[in-house]
C-alpha cells in the first residue's frame, strides 16, 4: 500500500514537472494561461500510459519527444493540427490542413438550431461548407431523426468529414458541391458557416490561423464580403436559414435577407459579445 502511494506521488510530480517544462519552453510565444492549457492538452494526447510506463521512464521519453511538438507550437501551428484531432462539443473530430478547426462560436450556432427546432420529426437539414463535418455531425447526434447532409467544394475536406461521421457513429449524406454555381435540393433547414473574412483583415489575424488554416474556407473578396450569404439566401432552398457571420457585417446580412423576403430575422451574439449568428425564414 505504501509503495503504491509513492508510485502515485512520483507520477503526479512527474506530470507537474512536465507542465512546468512546457510552460517554460513556450514562454514568449504564448501567454502563461495558454501555455498551461497547451501543456495539459499535450499530456492528455500523448500519455495514455499506465503507472508502470511512468515508473519505467516514459516521462523522460515524452520530454524528448516533446521537442518536435514544442518546435511546431513555436512556429504557431495549432495544437489540433499537430495531433490531427479537435475536441469540440463532446466530439472527437479529425482535422487537417483541409479543414478549419471547430470554434466555440460554432458550437453556439449548433445549440441555437438544436433548441429552436423539434428533434422528433424527420427534418431535412443541410450544412453548406461542412469542412470537418462538425456542424452536421453535432446536429445528427442531437437529433437522430433528422436527415442531415453535408456539402463542401473540397473533396479532401469531405474525406475528413466522412471519417468523422464514422468515428462518431452517425449516418450523414456527404456531397461535393460548389454552392456558387450549384443549387441544393429543397431542405427544411440550411445552416452555413461559409468563408467570411475579407483579405484586408489578414494583417490583424494570428499566424496560427493565417499560416495554417485553409484560405479557401476563410476568405472572401474585399469588394463582396456577403458573397456566400447572398448566394445561399437567394436560392431559397430551405424554409429556415442559419448563418455564422463576420461580426462586422451582422446588420448587412440581416438587411440582405430582408430584401430577399425573409422574415423573423434574428441577429444573435456569441459568448464574446460579438454579432455572430443570423436566422431568417421564408413564409410558407
Amino acid at each position: 500500500m505504501f509503495f503504491g502511494y509513492l508510485q502515485i506521488l512520483y507520477y503526479l510530480c512527474g506530470m507537474k514537472e512536465m507542465v512546468s517544462h512546457i510552460i517554460s519552453e513556450l514562454h514568449g510565444f504564448y501567454s502563461e494561461a495558454e501555455a498551461r492549457e497547451l501543456a495539459y492538452w499535450i499530456i492528455e494526447q500523448q500519455t495514455g500510459m499506465t503507472r508502470t510506463d511512468v515508473l519505467m521512464g516514459r516521462p523522460k521519453q515524452l520530454i524528448q519527444d516533446l521537442s518536435h511538438i514544442l518546435h511546431q507550437l513555436k512556429c504557431h501551428m495549432p495544437i489540433q493540427y499537430i495531433f490531427g484531432v479537435s475536441e469540440w462539443r463532446g466530439l472527437q473530430l479529425q482535422v487537417n490542413q483541409h479543414t478549419l478547426i471547430p470554434r466555440p462560436e460554432t458550437a453556439e450556432l449548433v445549440d441555437w438550431i438544436a433548441t429552436t427546432n423539434s428533434c422528433s420529426g424527420p427534418l431535412r437539414v443541410m450544412d453548406i461548407g461542412t469542412g470537418s463535418g462538425c456542424i452536421a455531425i453535432a446536429l445528427k447526434k442531437h437529433c437522430p431523426a433528422w436527415h442531415v447532409q453535408g456539402v463542401d467544394i473540397s473533396a479532401e475536406a469531405l474525406k475528413v468529414a466522412k471519417n468523422n461521421a464514422v468515428k462518431n457513429a452517425v449516418d450523414i449524406v456527404w456531397k461535393q458541391m460548389d454552392i456558387l454555381s450549384e443549387k441544393p435540393d429543397s431542405q427544411d433547414i440550411i445552416v452555413s458557416n461559409p468563408p467570411y473574412i475579407c483579405h484586408r483583415e489578414k494583417a490583424s489575424m494570428q499566424p496560427r490561423v493565417l499560416d495554417y488554416e485553409p484560405h479557401s474556407a476563410l476568405f472572401v473578396p474585399d469588394d463582396d464580403p456577403l458573397l456566400f450569404y447572398r448566394r445561399i439566401a437567394s436560392i431559397k432552398s430551405a424554409k429556415r436559414l442559419y448563418f455564422e457571420i463576420n461580426e462586422a457585417y451582422g446588420q448587412e446580412v440581416c438587411d440582405m435577407m430582408q430584401d430577399l423576403g425573409y422574415v423573423d430575422i434574428q441577429l444573435k451574439y456569441d459568448i464574446y459579445g460579438k454579432a455572430r449568428m443570423v436566422f431568417g425564414r421564408i413564409e410558407a
